[in-house]
C-alpha cells in the first residue's frame, strides 16, 4: 500500500515543473522578442521625422525664393507703370500741342479761304476794260517782304564801317546785303556808301551804279575787306545819300545798317532829313529810310545805342520806312 503512495507523487512533481519551466521560457522569450524589435521601430520613425522636417525646410526655401521673385516682379510693375504714366503724360502734351497746331492750321485756312473770298469779289467788280488790259489773274500786289516796302528802283546802301561793326558784326552785315539785293531781283540803279558818305567805287561817285549779277557781286567781295573811317554816326551817309541822288521822278530807298549813334541831337538830324527829303503831292517821300540795328551792344547797352535805335526809329517812321533791330548774331 506505501510503495503505491510514492509512485503517484513522483508523476505528479515531474509535470508540474516542466509546465513552470515552459512558462518562464515563453516569458523570456517574450520579453527578448519585445527588446529587439521596440528600437528598431523608433529609429525608423526618428530617420522618416527629419526627413519630414528637411522637405519642409525645402519648401520654406522655396517658398521664401518664390516671394523674393514676386517682390521683385511687384517692383519692376511700379517701375514699368511710372515709366508707362510718364509716356503718357508726354504723349498727352504732345497731343495738346498738335491739337493747338492744327486749331492754328484751320484758323489760318479760313483766312486763307476769306482773302480767297475777298480776292474773287474783287475779281468780279473788275471792269471790262480792265479785265481786258490786265487779265482775269491779275492781282494787286503789297510789295512788301517781311515788312519792308520792296517798291523802289534806285537802292542805296550807308554801312556803318566802324571798328565795332568791322570787328563783331562784319559777316553778318555781308549776309543782310545780299539778302537785301535778293528781295529786289531787278532795279535800274545800286549805290553803296559807308556813315561818312564815302563811295565804295569812287568812279561811281554821284551817279548810279548799273543793276548786273556780276555788280552785285563785285559789291559783295569788295564789302568782305572794305574799311574806310568812321566816326559811328549814320547821319553824313544819310545826308550825302538825300542831297545827291534825290529825285522827285525816282523811287529810291536806303537802307542803313549800324550799331550806334555818337551824334548829340536826334532832333536836328530827323529835322534836316525831312528838309531835303521833300514829300510828294500825296505826302509820300521820295526817299524811303529803312534801317538795321546789329547787337554789337546788346550785352553792354550804352547811350549810343538807345540813340542809334532811336533816330532810325524816327526815320523810318518819318520816311516811309522800317526799322529792324536784329537780337542776336546768326
Amino acid at each position: 500500500m506505501k510503495k503505491r503512495a510514492r509512485r503517484g507523487i513522483a508523476e505528479f512533481s515531474v509535470s508540474f515543473l516542466d509546465v513552470i519551466c515552459c512558462g518562464f521560457g515563453a516569458i523570456i522569450l517574450l520579453l527578448m522578442i519585445t527588446k529587439t524589435v521596440e528600437p528598431i521601430v523608433l529609429e525608423k520613425a526618428q530617420v522618416n521625422m527629419e526627413g519630414l522636417v528637411a522637405d519642409r525646410e525645402n519648401a520654406l526655401f522655396q517658398i521664401k525664393g518664390q516671394v523674393r521673385e514676386l517682390k521683385t516682379q511687384v517692383t519692376d510693375a511700379d517701375a514699368d507703370l511710372t515709366d508707362n504714366l510718364l509716356k503718357l503724360a508726354a504723349l498727352e502734351k504732345e497731343l495738346t500741342k498738335i491739337l493747338g497746331q492744327y486749331a492754328t492750321t484751320i484758323e489760318r485756312q479760313e483766312s486763307s479761304e476769306q482773302e480767297s473770298g475777298q480776292l474773287a469779289a474783287a475779281k468780279q467788280s473788275l471792269t471790262d476794260e480792265m479785265q481786258r488790259l490786265l487779265g482775269m489773274d491779275f492781282r494787286r500786289s503789297t510789295d512788301l517782304v517781311g515788312g519792308i516796302a520792296v517798291d523802289s528802283e534806285y537802292i542805296i546802301f550807308v554801312i556803318d564801317t566802324s571798328g565795332s561793326m568791322y570787328n563783331a558784326a562784319w559777316s553778318q552785315v555781308l549776309t543782310k546785303v545780299e539778302e537785301t539785293l535778293s528781295i529786289y531781283p531787278q532795279v535800274k540803279g545800286i549805290q553803296v556808301m559807308n556813315d561818312m558818305g564815302d563811295y565804295m567805287f569812287q568812279r561811281y561817285a554821284g551817279q548810279w551804279i548799273p543793276d548786273s549779277a556780276s555788280r552785285r557781286k563785285s559789291i559783295l567781295d569788295r564789302l568782305q575787306t572794305w574799311n574806310p573811317f568812321s566816326n559811328s554816326s549814320p547821319v553824313e551817309g544819310i545826308q550825302v545819300a538825300i542831297k545827291t541822288f534825290y529825285d522827285p521822278t525816282k523811287r529810291i530807298s536806303i537802307y542803313v545798317f549800324g550799331d550806334d549813334f555818337t551824334g548829340q541831337s536826334i532832333e536836328s538830324v530827323v529835322d534836316e532829313v525831312d528838309r531835303i527829303n521833300v514829300a510828294d503831292e500825296s505826302g509820300r517821300r521820295r526817299v524811303r529810310i529803312h534801317a538795321v540795328a546789329f547787337p554789337v551792344y546788346l550785352q553792354r547797352p550804352s547811350a549810343r545805342v538807345y540813340r542809334f535805335a532811336a533816330l532810325m526809329r524816327e526815320l523810318a517812321y518819318r520816311n516811309d520806312g522800317t526799322f529792324v533791330g536784329l537780337s542776336e548774331y546768326e
